[in-house]
């Protein structure tokens, strides 16, 4: 979506709730939302913006958060960062912790704050991507009224990647407000739009979240999902469709009689058995991490835009890629079993770009799906 300026003036009180993409067109128009090289066409998603690495990267001992008292480029100072040119690209290595100053900087108002979470694909590839601010003490949190740039970590645990700037591997969701959703008003939303689709039986609730749950039985071929392979070839984070799946994945299968052991060393790839379809007006999100769902994590939180298992108005609904890694010890998962939870939030007005209406969306109507990056046969 090109940055055209909203008819409502920029700074107007707004309705509660995410911003829909044209709120976000025109908040970067009025140049609250900058950034250091223009922005790319597609860079606008239905209820987010895509973030882009920077020039120059560092290359931390640690993992951190700056605190209140520091500024982000004073703490990578004060532990001894090394800084790294990659005007020419780099490789950024599985073990190491990296951080990227971004493209682009917010000058947030007063009911005005912001979250982040890794985009799809960086997620799928096992890649740590958490937005950090000056004088933050919370990851992938940008605190109502902040203004000033955004530094992103960047860790690879399963696949060193090759990254550029301009790379995507994080996406911004902007909100007014705090707007609530009780358990009886996602029920009754569920009920009438079937947000989440459930085999059989009503879905499970907990505190306004709905759960999706683990699927074990699979496609025809009895495919369920897919485990990292140890291998020291980089992926590029920019390419779509150019390695084989097979030299970087091990393909699981549907499990005999038991369930399916999640290895503690090793990323999993499977699949949600319920499907997922976001209507108008609303956006929703996945948590990363449930301690009461077992020994294992849905590695990364997902944003699933407005549009996304619809194809016009009729819902087809889309099962959701659950990137799963056992936690502390290896875990047995079983059919069924939940594995996180889906809240749903409200737009502060309807979007004007849906999920699939251009190329740029990538997993509209997915199943059992890798990343970008790999060739689907």
């Amino acid at each position: 979506m090109t940055l055209e300026t909203s008819k409502q003036p920029v700074d107007a009180e707004t309705g509660t709730g995410v911003w829909p993409a044209q709120r976000i067109a025109a908040v970067a128009a009025a140049g609250r939302i900058a950034a250091e090289t223009p922005f790319d066409d597609d860079q606008i998603q239905p209820a987010s913006l895509d973030l882009r690495l920077g020039a120059t990267g560092y290359r931390a001992p640690a993992s951190f958060l700056p605190g209140r008292k520091w500024r982000m480029a004073d703490r990578l100072a004060e532990i001894g960062a090394v800084p790294f040119d990659m005007s020419g690209g780099a490789v950024l290595e599985t073990g190491g912790v990296y951080f990227f100053r971004l493209q682009e900087t917010v000058d947030l108002r007063k009911r005005e704050s912001a979250f982040a979470n890794p985009k799809s694909s960086t997620g799928r590839l096992d890649v740590f991507a958490r937005l950090i601010t000056d004088h933050g003490v919370q990851f992938d949190t940008v605190d109502e009224g902040y203004t000033g740039p955004l530094w992103l970590e960047v860790a690879p645990r399963s696949f060193n990647i090759r990254v550029r700037p301009g790379s995507r591997l994080a996406q911004l969701r902007f909100r007014s407000g705090s707007p609530p959703m009780g358990h009886r008003a996602v029920r009754e939303l569920n009920e009438t739009h079937g947000i989440i689709a459930a085999e059989a039986g009503e879905p499970v609730m907990r505190d306004g979240a709905i759960a999706l749950s683990v699927d074990l039985a699979g496609d025809a071929d009895g495919l369920i999902g897919y485990k990292s392979r140890p291998t020291a070839e980089p992926i590029d984070v920019d390419l779509r469709d150019a390695y084989d799946a097979d030299d970087f994945w091990e393909r699981l299968y549907r499990p005999k009689g038991s369930g399916l052991i999640l290895e503690r060393d090793h990323f999993h790839i499977l699949a949600s058995k319920e499907t997922v379809a976001i209507p108008k007006g609303w956006a929703a999100d996945m948590f990363a991490y449930d301690t009461l769902v077992g020994e294992f994590r849905v590695h990364y939180a997902g944003f699933f835009d407005p549009g996304f298992g619809y194809t016009g108005d009729r819902r087809d609904g889309a099962k959701i890629v659950l990137e799963v890694r056992a936690h502390d010890v290896s875990f047995m998962v079983d059919d069924g079993q939940v594995a996180g939870y889906v809240a749903v939030e409200r737009l502060s007005a309807p979007t004007e770009l849906l999920y699939g209406a251009r190329a740029g969306s990538n997993y509209q109507g997915q199943s059992l799906a890798l990343a970008k990056q790999f060739r689907r046969k």
